[in-house]
């Protein structure tokens, strides 16, 4: 993984982190600039999993390009395609449903946890403690299931489509989330006994990756990165959609800016994506679970956005239509992009072995980055 590639004039090192085989997921690629052990700037590389997604997007239709966005955060994948279906319905002017809309935000909800689980379990691995990882993945099947028995997926779900969803949900979906919800609390407690209160973690947590409120506000940062930095920013509070204004729950915000504050705001954001679905899971209404729409989609010329809350921030869906039935042309805005531009200015007078800390409290998934 680590390979010199040369020094500076003043006889600094300057070494190759990355890239992993092109054919892998998250292929990251940094030029690290050392002292001795002291890291003196950071250099991400991306491109290696380009695939020209908004391009491809421009020559789909308004109904297929939705789909594209589930191979960008695909941990995300929902929340994604939500996001696209609210700028086609926004251009179209489409109301949807409200059994659709509470539907939405309970497969969101899972979806969110799902991340976190997957980011809690991979974030203690790569500080050397391999069990949590499977204790979160314990969690996140019961809602792979969910999704799988609803959705027909368990990662890319394609299931929400304008004006509403593809089909309705399982008659066991309220049942399984239920239990799902009881089978989290029994167990959240395990999560603090092995990591959040472990001595060695917080030791590797505490003070590392420092990024302040102002820094994280200038490099444009969302999510949990810059939440743990005491920026509010959530979409959901801000910009509330399908009903989210409706729904009591926090905005987790924490104010250290270090990796342990990242850790915290995750953490406690699965327990609040609990509360949001205890509120709704009993009170899904009644009705059609899809607008009537038209067959084929022609957005009238102009341009529309609209933005949700990922797992990891701000994701936002911009078109500029022509008219026609596929888009102009099609902006993604990806949280992990511009929280990443944040690494060199948190890993600066770091070690080199407190990077990985800092990364895993980004939770970079780098094909929503390397779009």
């Amino acid at each position: 993984m680590f390979e010199e590639i040369g020094t500076t004039t003043d006889g600094d090192l300057i070494i190759n982190v990355g890239p992993q085989h092109p054919a892998t997921h998250g292929v990251l690629h940094l030029v690290i600039t050392l002292n001795g052990e002291t890291i003196r700037k950071v250099e991400p590389h991306l491109g290696y999993i380009h695939r020209s997604i908004e391009k491809m997007c421009e020559s789909l239709t308004y109904r297929q390009f939705i789909y594209v966005t589930s191979r960008m955060d695909y941990l995300s994948s929902h929340i994604n395609n939500h996001a696209c279906a609210m700028c086609v319905e926004k251009g179209l002017q489409i109301e949807v449903p409200e059994r659709a809309k509470v539907i939405r935000i309970l497969l969101d909800e899972l979806t969110r946890i799902a991340s976190h689980e997957l980011w809690w379990g991979a974030m203690a691995m790569d500080l050397g403690a391999f069990t949590p990882f499977f204790h979160a993945f314990r969690e996140r099947e019961s809602i792979n299931d969910i999704m799988e028995e609803t959705c027909g997926a368990r990662l890319t779900m394609n299931f929400i489509v304008p004006g509403g969803l593809m089909a309705d949900i399982h008659p066991n979906f309220q049942k399984r989330v239920k239990d799902f919800i009881r089978l989290y609390k029994s167990k959240f407690e395990e999560y603090n006994e092995m990591v959040t209160g472990n001595v060695i973690f917080r030791n590797r947590m505490e003070g590392v990756g420092y990024l302040s409120k102002a820094d994280a506000i200038s490099f444009g940062c969302t999510g949990p990165t810059a939440r743990g930095s005491g920026v509010s920013c959530d979409v959901r509070k801000w910009f509330p959609y399908e009903g989210y204004e409706k729904i009591a729950f926090d905005e987790v915000i924490e104010t250290g800016g270090d990796s342990l504050s990242r850790y915290m705001v995750r953490v406690r954001e699965m327990n609040q994506s609990i509360r949001i679905i205890e509120q709704l899971i009993d009170a899904i209404p009644e009705g059609e679970y899809q607008a009537k729409t038209k067959a084929v989609l022609k957005l009238p010329k102009g341009e529309f956005y609209s933005r949700v809350e990922t797992a990891r921030g701000e994701f936002g869906v911009y078109i500029v239509s022509e008219g026609g039935t596929t888009p102009y042309r099609i902006k993604f805005r990806s949280p992990g992009f511009s929280n990443l531009s944040a690494l060199d200015q948190m890993a600066r007078g770091s070690k080199l072995g407190d990077l990985v800390a800092m990364m895993g409290t980004l939770d970079l998934v780098i094909p929503d980055i390397d779009r």
